[in-house]
């Protein structure tokens, strides 16, 4: 009966101090509430990332980013790291290149957001390789691609222009393009040997 009546005392108290606060007071320190739940979780996002418990932390930095308004600069860089683990190297990249931009070379974690944007940007030069050794093999493979009724296709190389613009170091230069007719058009038969690189150009 004591130890209740000790409750009702404190929740009485505690009430009489939210009534002498003033509106723009409450709100302050709701949102400073706020703020210390969200720092709580970002802290568990870095012990989930630390123990290689990658999706879980990527939740927890997906949650403070989703709730938040100013994102901590500690965010970008646990939220890259984070990325790289995951294999989001392009998502790696922005944001640990978002804390250096903040930070530069003096912050706490700028020589690790260093190393790991590096190792991103590393993965993601292979992964664009890869991709395009992969499209060479599927445009030098021998079947022929389907041009439509038409039997015609507006040129690639120069979208149909007829004319290849390039910036030199006194402006533009304009070159008649190699390989379509005078209307920015090559035949499919064209078409198919341009993609696998078997068409020579006219002139």
């Amino acid at each position: 009966m004591k130890r209740l009546g000790i409750i009702f005392t404190v929740l009485f108290f505690n009430s009489l101090v939210y009534a002498q606060k003033t509106p723009e007071e409450y709100i302050r320190q709701q949102e400073q509430v706020k703020r210390t739940m969200l720092m709580k979780a970002l802290d568990s996002g870095v012990y989930y990332m630390d123990y290689g418990n990658y999706v879980k932390a990527d939740e927890r930095f997906q949650y403070v980013l989703n709730n938040i308004k100013g994102v901590p600069s500690d965010l970008a860089y646990y939220f890259g790291k984070n990325s790289y683990f995951q294999k989001e190297y392009k998502q790696s990249v922005d944001w640990l290149n978002k804390y250096i931009q903040l930070k530069g070379t003096k912050g706490q974690h700028s020589e690790d957001a260093v190393t790991y944007l590096q190792k991103s940007e590393g993965e993601l030069l292979k992964q664009k390789i890869l991709e395009n050794e992969k499209a060479k093999q599927v445009l030098s493979s021998d079947y022929e691609i389907d041009c439509g009724p038409s039997e015609k296709v507006i040129c690639p190389v120069c979208h149909g222009e007829h004319v290849i613009i390039k910036r030199g170091p006194f402006g533009n230069e304009y070159k008649t393009c190699p390989y379509c007719n005078e209307h920015g058009i090559l035949s499919c038969e064209e078409y198919n040997l341009l993609v696998k690189g078997e068409l020579k150009p006219k002139f």
